[in-house]
């Protein structure tokens, strides 16, 4: 008479009760632990792991924001380059927390769109919409003396807007688009509103610059990329650590005077800054899809700018370069003074600004970073290059008090 098969894993001569049927029993068990439920359960813990990572990857790469509820009701705040991205963002913060906006951008008509969208979302009625092409020295002084007309005050200046990697062009006063635009324009525009800003003390300047001026160097031979253009690795990036330069240097003119002024990277941001990426198709596609996800939104890449502008704890620091609302070192070559007092002096000559300080012994006053004449005149009245034309023509300026 033939025993019955024992189970595998069981021990033999093992008495089991009625009706239980251990064959049965096995391959149950086998079915749950080792068959398609074991297989699903595998997957299911592997995909939220996944999910959870990058979950916490993209709260890392969207940095912390600035939650503190301080207000600042009718304070005058302008905000450059605002249309859209960062600035916009910066502005319908700053709205929602009752400031008076300026709206500084090149386009008015989008500037006008972008207004009424943040007039409805942040319930604000005090925004306001003005014309600013940093390309243009004539445009910066037209918007400060109309500003002026305007109001007594300045509490906020958020010098934001900015290009990226375009071709080589120059702007209306024949200097190089990037520099022009990124550095120039924002030091006459900072320069000229000093006045405000010391009256309305403390008061703040707040600089958008970027990480790429770790690949920058001022060129003295070569300030406007005439021998050789690179349009990020050379023009952008140089500019981007002109930002600096002029942050630390202006930092230590305001000593003082209960104006601070602070630099800020906002990270790598989804915004049309990267417009004139001329790589194919492909790439531009596969760059799109991935800033997606691995970009900052402009709310986020908004973040550290408002820390500066709003922060009651940074009311006395100045001089500082922030990234993700932290002040970060800065490398060597983006805190050397004397640069930054070269730059300061050769941006004073572009802009047609009088001196604050004398000249070092030994160079003319009147000679620029590519060792030619300057063709900016005095500060009351300046004369300015018409590249399509070549003719000169005279320019009638506001009254520069930066005393």
């Amino acid at each position: 008479m033939s025993e019955a098969a024992t189970p595998p894993g069981s021990v033999p001569g093992t008495v089991f009760p009625p009706g239980f049927d251990p064959v049965a029993e096995s391959v149950e068990k086998t079915l749950c632990f080792r068959g398609f439920w074991a297989w699903a359960v595998l997957i299911l813990l592997i995909a939220l792991g996944i999910s959870l990572f990058m979950w916490l990857l993209r709260k890392c790469i969207q940095g912390p924001a600035y939650r503190k509820a301080n207000r600042i009701d009718g304070k005058v705040v302008i905000v450059t380059g605002c249309n859209t991205g960062i600035g916009k963002e910066t502005v319908l913060e700053l709205a929602k927390r009752g400031a008076r906006v300026y709206m500084a951008c090149r386009d008015p008509g989008r500037c006008e769109a972008a207004r009424l969208d943040i007039m409805d979302r942040s319930r604000n009625q005090q925004l306001f919409n003005r014309t600013l092409d940093l390309g243009s020295l004539q445009s910066v002084r037209n918007f400060v003396e109309r500003f002026k007309a305007e109001e007594s005050r300045l509490d906020i200046l958020i010098n934001n807007a900015g290009i990226m990697a375009c071709p080589r062009t120059l702007t209306a006063d024949g200097y190089e688009q990037q520099f022009g635009v990124n550095h120039l324009g924002h030091f006459l525009l900072t320069n000229l509103l000093l006045d405000r800003l010391k009256h309305s003390s403390p008061s703040r300047i707040v600089v958008v610059s970027s990480a790429a001026h770790l690949f920058g160097r001022i060129n003295r031979e070569d300030l406007m990329s005439e021998k050789n253009y690179g349009k990020f690795f050379g023009a952008y990036s140089q500019s981007k650590l002109a930002n600096i330069l002029f942050t630390l240097k202006l930092s230590n003119i305001l000593k003082g005077t209960g104006v601070t002024v602070n630099c800020c990277h906002p990270g790598v941001v989804r915004t049309e800054l990267n417009r004139h990426f001329a790589g194919p198709g492909w790439m531009k596609s596969v760059l799109q899809t991935g800033s997606l996800y691995f970009f900052k939104t402009p709310k986020a890449g908004a973040q550290t700018s408002l820390r500066l502008a709003l922060d009651p704890q940074l009311e006395s620091s100045t001089g500082g370069y922030y990234s993700d609302c932290m002040r970060w070192p800065l490398v060597p070559w983006a805190r050397n003074m004397q640069t930054a007092d070269w730059l300061w002096r050769e941006s004073e000559k572009l802009v047609g600004l009088p001196p604050l300080e004398p000249p070092p012994p030994g160079q003319s006053p009147t000679q620029n970073g590519n060792g030619t004449q300057n063709g900016i005149g005095s500060s009351s009245a300046s004369a300015t290059a018409n590249p399509a034309s070549g003719e000169m023509q005279s320019v009638e300026t506001v009254v520069v008090n930066r005393s």
